[in-house]
């Protein structure tokens, strides 16, 4: 709730100032006969409908789970930004048309020193707005607020162009307006696009951050009872939502009741460090006792370039079984034959067992 307020507080904040910069803009704009002005209060314009959407998004990602919905509506806040990356590259198209024609239908602008200090005024409004709501995005992990924050400090860098753009004409009598309007218009798309694109690769799932995973690794690996920890897998259900499982490699003879108590010590111990909900805990049980097949094993597969991890050993001397995991890069063309020659080779140092390998993903 405090996560929701602080946004839903930050974003008001955006929109009374973008409010009264597009309408001194606009005013501006208007009476000096600027197109990039013009354009320029179209983008603050853009930017209170980007706020507006931040809100409806934050409060529908903010309703109770229900027997729909049972894991919450986290990931409508998703939803929120990909519209606001609609209404951005809307914005930035339509400033792309209308500076295209004014190339063609040139008018005069006529800047007055009045003009000017709006113009420049506007500029460092911007740079606090954006230096402000980046810093409440970071501190509440709001992606939607972040992108607002480096949107609205991005808008001061068009904002200065617009201000040298008036300059130049003032003093030189030199009409960039169109070809300012036509970049700032490009620059505009490209933000657009660019927060379509990240917030479609958390829709997909992409990869964790690295330094995210080894340190939830870490903790794992802290029970006394782990002897290693893989296929961490996390799940996004909004910002702040996250539901995992692990495989964990224990010793094979290990009770249920121990195992029992070692999930749940597990489980604790992420959430309580990371905030982090392991929903489940596979096993992998290592028997110490055939710790020289496991290292010969180990010693097979990683003379094989492009298997960058061996996991999940699992040895039945009654049975004469051998299983185990085994990732390859996922950068390697040759993927498919390297998996071959590694079954191939611990087939032929076991021609007796039973072998099964499975190509594992790298997460």
């Amino acid at each position: 709730m405090e996560r929701e307020k602080v946004i839903i507080r930050t974003s008001m904040v955006g929109i009374i100032t973008n409010i009264m910069l597009a309408v001194f803009k606009a005013i501006v704009g208007i009476i000096a006969g600027s197109i990039v002005v013009v354009l320029d209060a179209l983008n603050n314009l853009s930017d209170v409908i980007s706020s507006v959407v931040t809100i409806i998004g934050t409060k529908l990602a903010g309703k109770k789970p229900d027997k729909e919905h049972p894991l919450g509506h986290g990931r409508a806040e998703y939803i929120g930004t990909m519209l606001v990356a609609g209404i951005i590259l809307y914005a930035g198209i339509i400033a792309g048309k209308e500076s295209a024609e004014r190339i063609f239908n040139k008018g005069e602008p006529d800047y007055s020193v009045l003009s000017l200090v709006i113009i420049a005024a506007a500029v460092v409004v911007k740079i606090v707005l954006g230096k402000y709501v980046s810093a409440k995005g970071r501190e509440v992990n709001s992606g939607s607020l972040t992108a607002s924050g480096s949107d609205a400090l991005f808008d001061a860098v068009l904002s200065s162009s617009v201000l040298a753009t008036a300059l130049i004409f003032k003093f030189s009598g030199i009409n960039l307006e169109a070809y300012v309007g036509l970049l700032i218009s490009a620059f505009i798309i490209r933000a657009g696009i660019e927060m379509l694109r990240e917030t479609i690769d958390d829709i997909l799932g992409k990869r964790m951050d690295r330094d995210v995973i080894n340190s939830i690794s870490d903790t794992i690996c802290s029970d006394e009872k782990v002897l290693g920890a893989y296929d961490l897998i996390l799940h996004s259900y909004g910002q702040d939502k996250l539901i995992g499982s692990v495989h964990v490699e224990v010793p094979a003879d290990m009770t249920a009741a121990e195992i029992d108590r070692m999930e749940r010590r597990i489980t604790e111990k992420v959430y309580s460090s990371h905030g982090i909900i392991l929903a489940g805990i596979g096993i992998y049980a290592i028997d110490q006792n055939c710790s020289d097949i496991r290292e010969n094993i180990l010693n097979i597969v990683r003379r094989h370039d492009g298997v960058i991890q061996i996991h999940g050993i699992f040895v039945d001397t009654d049975a004469k079984n051998l299983v185990f995991d085994v990732i390859i890069d996922y950068e390697r063309k040759d993927k498919s034959e390297i998996f071959s020659a590694v079954c191939e080779d611990v087939q032929k140092a076991y021609p007796d067992w039973n072998v099964s390998v499975n190509l594992d993903i790298d997460i």
